[in-house]
């Protein structure tokens, strides 16, 4: 009998999801700020998709990597907080083994999709202004569909082996993750066997592949930079400066809070669990929540459109 429960328990059919420990009592409040940036998310990036559909003059690359990346954020918000509300709402929080690697390799692709779309929106600004008699014949249409399939076809092989390697340990200690959704390092922790290739291959993500993502960022806002500051008037250097703050502020409000929530995780152990959890599962959720609103404030093309909508229907 006990051999069969070993086995049972070795192989999990399910993970148990506790949603944020110690703070089970006000699970219903916690929602409140989830469900919110969740709502945000959906709506702010479903406007972006519509106005940019529905503006013939916005039908360029520069958008059409914005709505990349609102369907990632999209993608990704709904792969991890419907399940989050069914815990906090519903007290579900079972989750099937197949589910769980389901979500955690869709949560952590998804978050390197996005690091390679900000790679394509800086080159996209860096031809523009550097570049700018080449930008229209460099960055056609085919060109631009080509870099959204390299994005994605990069961040689904560099993220495959999370799963694969996951499925194949044994799980003897316990099925329980500390956690509202299947995050990768919290699957990894469960497992009772030597997991330093699942952890050094994380590092060699988060460095060598997102690392190696902002330093081409870096170096194209400096090649921007240089060529901003050699125009001839205050007026021209604002201007062009303008139309580079929104892919910065998108792509700050990524990198951060994805920078604040590996350290987190890798280094917080003596943070408490209940102020662990929450701030890095809403650094997960911020992103998708700021994107939409960073670009619907800050460009100007998307403001007009969203006030010309508005005021359409107002008459």
């Amino acid at each position: 009998m006990s051999d069969s429960n070993k086995t049972d328990f070795t192989n999990p059919s399910t993970f148990i999801l506790l949603g944020i420990p110690g703070l089970e009592t006000v699970h219903v409040w916690i929602s409140i700020p989830f469900c919110t940036m969740y709502t945000i998310a959906i709506l702010g990036n479903f406007t972006i998709l519509f106005i940019v559909k529905m503006e013939p003059s916005l039908h360029r690359p520069m958008y059409y990597f914005l709505c990349m990346l609102a369907v990632t954020d999209l993608v990704l918000s709904t792969a991890a907080v419907p399940k989050m509300l069914s815990i906090f709402w519903f007290n579900s929080r079972e989750i099937d083994f197949g589910a769980c690697l389901t979500q955690m390799y869709f949560t952590v692709s998804l978050s390197v999709t996005q690091s390679g779309i900000f790679v394509a929106m800086a080159l996209d600004r860096y031809v523009a202004i550097c570049d700018p008699l080449r930008h229209s014949t460099t960055l056609t249409n085919p060109v631009v569909a080509k870099i959204g399939l390299a994005v994605v076809l990069r961040s689904a092989m560099v993220i495959l082996p999370f799963p694969l390697l996951a499925r194949q340990w044994p799980y003897c200690r316990t099925n329980i993750i500390p956690e509202p959704y299947c995050a990768h390092i919290s699957v990894v922790k469960l497992a009772c066997a030597d997991t330093r290739v699942s952890s050094y291959y994380g590092l060699f993500v988060l460095f060598c592949v997102m690392g190696l993502d902002v330093i081409f960022i870096a170096l194209s806002y400096t090649q921007i930079l240089r060529a901003i500051f050699r125009l001839p008037t205050k007026d021209a250097r604002l201007k062009t400066l303008g139309t580079c703050s929104s892919h910065l502020s998108v792509s700050l409000a990524f990198y951060i809070p994805g920078l604040l929530s590996s350290l987190m995780y890798r280094f917080g152990q003596n943070v408490a669990v209940h102020f662990h959890v929450p701030i890095t599962n809403i650094c997960l959720l911020l992103p998708p929540m700021l994107h939409p609103i960073i670009y619907g404030v800050m460009t100007r093309q998307i403001r007009d459109r969203l006030l010309r909508l508005f005021t359409h229907k107002g008459t």
